[in-house]
């Protein structure tokens, strides 16, 4: 994105931290007119500055109560075996955040499930069984301390 302004950071809050709030109350509360707004929008969505606009679901209402991290070793670093777990990391919706890693693992995942059991199937059927794979050491979070989606700008 080119030069941000102080505005245009007002309105980059302002729509992370609440993407139903009406164009009138984006432009008020940014302290621009809604034109000036809706432009601004436009080009920060052309730009990819604003990738989508979501809705947050609580996954302990939808029982999906734990939360994994798992930390997933390959067997070797060669195309194949990364595009193959990559293709396991898109397919499978229970895979919520993927991050390439450096250090003992190489890749961190955040996993969603209903119970220990669900997890374990999960596990067993999908990452297990990818012939690259060569360990998963998963933890099970406890109690959640932070989430955000808002970016600190």
């Amino acid at each position: 994105m080119k030069e941000t302004g102080i505005a245009d950071r007002k309105l980059l809050q302002l729509v992370q931290g609440d993407a139903s709030l009406s164009l009138a109350e984006l432009a008020e509360r940014a302290g621009m007119s809604q034109s000036s707004a809706w432009r601004k929008i436009q080009e920060m969505e052309a730009e990819g500055v604003i990738r989508k606009r979501v809705t947050l679901l609580d996954p302990r209402k939808l029982d999906l109560k734990l939360c994994v991290i798992a930390h997933v070793t390959l067997d070797d670093h060669h195309e194949e075996a990364v595009a193959s777990f990559a293709a396991v990391v898109a397919e499978r919706p229970e895979i919520m955040e993927c991050y390439a890693l450096s250090g003992t693992f190489d890749y961190m995942l955040k996993i969603r499930a209903t119970d220990v059991e669900s997890y374990d199937a999960f596990m067993t059927r999908y990452l297990m069984r990818n012939p690259h794979v060569r360990t998963v050491v998963s933890s099970f979070v406890l109690r959640e301390l932070k989430f955000s989606t808002e970016l600190p700008i």
